[in-house]
């Protein structure tokens, strides 16, 4: 009996193992390639279709040309929101009470992006700028559409981290992963801005 008890307590004493990387930030990361792979095809495919226009025929004709001014603004409000979610997070390692406001800011520049691009397409749509009216309509919509509904999605994990954060809930690796969700929003989209809207 004493012999079993001996053999049973090293394994007792044994510390517990801890994920190398945490389970949020890993199915993100996956999510996140995965993700890139869809985009670079769908941007691969908008070169390859733009390329074989005739000169002088981009846009088509009878479409309006992409508002340029209006993208820069919403690029911008974005890279801001991405700028103020690394303060948070930088503040959160150090004070994690005080990381509330740039967590709620940077949610807030997000939401303005979104909005700004809702009104975006309503003004394309007015112009006669649909999913089916040409390519760069099909393109423009699958592509930055496709981004849209990513930042929305992005969007309501920024909020539950927000939730969470008010709580005193929000952990180490659940912040890593929705901040990897978000960056991939923020980066993915002046990459589209370049190639798409010029």
């Amino acid at each position: 009996m004493e012999a079993t008890l001996t053999q049973a307590d090293p394994a007792n004493l044994r510390p517990a193992r801890r994920a190398a990387v945490p389970s949020a930030v890993l199915g993100t990361l996956f999510f996140v390639v995965a993700e890139v792979m869809f985009f670079a095809g769908l941007i691969s495919a908008y070169t390859i279709s733009r390329a074989n226009q005739l000169p002088g025929m981009w846009p088509p004709p009878g479409q309006p040309a992409l508002p340029v001014g209006a993208g820069a603004v919403s690029t911008g409000l974005l890279l801001l929101s991405g700028a103020a979610l690394l303060g948070a997070y930088l503040v959160w390692r150090r004070a994690p009470a005080r990381a509330t406001a740039p967590l709620l800011g940077a949610w807030l520049l997000g939401l303005a992006f979104v909005l700004l691009q809702g009104r975006e397409w309503w003004a394309l749509l007015g112009k006669g700028l649909t999913l089916t009216s040409s390519s760069l309509g099909s393109f423009f919509y699958l592509i930055v559409g496709g981004h849209a509904l990513h930042a929305v999605g992005a969007l309501l994990v920024l909020a539950w981290a927000c939730a969470r954060q008010l709580t005193g809930k929000l952990s180490p690796g659940l912040f890593f992963g929705v901040q990897t969700f978000w960056y991939f929003v923020v980066l993915m989209w002046p990459v589209i801005y370049a190639r798409v809207y010029f």
